[in-house]
């Protein structure tokens, strides 16, 4: 099973629908992020919309969370103690974790939107080991 222990940057955030059609990148199709993972099963991750100007009427996305985790080689659930968005704190964020080489990609549950669900995929590089 590939270690997912270490410092890892968002290099890419994809958005399909039900039926696998590509909507709009997330984050405006710049985002930035960063995850960690110790070897002691405590990790944080931050994710924002990296673009230095937004066009008008645009909120900035923008995500981050610490917790607990727990990973078995195709599933990461993470127990929150701490997030941006007060509804997370206490919960289970579950993602799906596949490798494609050296990039780890997760994928968490679909999101309803006013036009369905969305289905994203965030694809992360390693940049540092514990």
């Amino acid at each position: 099973m590939p270690s997912i222990v270490g410092t890892w940057k968002l290099v890419a955030a994809t958005a399909r629908d039900a039926g696998g059609k590509v909507l709009p990148a997330p984050y405006g199709g710049k985002g930035l992020g960063r995850v960690m993972f110790n070897a002691d099963g405590r990790m944080m991750a931050v994710t924002c919309d990296g673009r230095p100007e937004l066009p008008p009427g645009t909120e900035r996305g923008y995500s981050s969370y610490i917790g607990s985790y727990i990973y078995d080689g195709t599933r990461l659930v993470t127990r929150v103690d701490g997030s941006s968005d007060p509804s997370r704190i206490g919960s289970d964020q579950v993602r799906g974790v596949r490798f494609e080489g050296e990039r780890m990609i997760l994928s968490p549950p679909p999101r309803a939107t006013g036009a369905g669900e969305e289905y994203r995929e965030l694809t992360w590089e390693r940049i540092a080991t514990e």
